[in-house]
């Protein structure tokens, strides 16, 4: 049998992902605006596509936060239930008699 009460492994990721992913958001937010405060439009125009930049950001940072939420309490919960089932496991006997 093998040994399955060990967690299961975690992938980490390096300190060079996550500068990579920082930069990467900076930059494109960046260009977004330097790309919408030289657009050649009216200020209104100007102010709706900023605000619609900044709901999309947000939107994104949600709906991470909810996909990653929803992934760790299915981890959660699958852990409890290996568990649960080990311990089934480690106390059925098969041969004692059914009373």
């Amino acid at each position: 049998m093998s040994n399955s009460s060990a967690p299961n492994p975690v992938p980490a990721t390096t300190a060079a992902f996550h500068l990579q992913a920082i930069l990467s958001f900076g930059v494109s937010l960046a260009a977004v605006v330097v790309g919408t405060f030289y657009l050649p439009v009216d200020g209104w125009v100007k102010a709706f596509l900023a605000i619609a930049v900044l709901y999309a950001v947000t939107s994104a940072f949600t709906l991470a936060k909810c996909v990653r939420d929803k992934q760790e309490s299915l981890t959660v919960v699958n852990r409890v239930d290996q568990a649960r089932l080990e311990k089934l496991l480690a106390e059925h006997d098969p041969f004692r008699a059914v009373a």
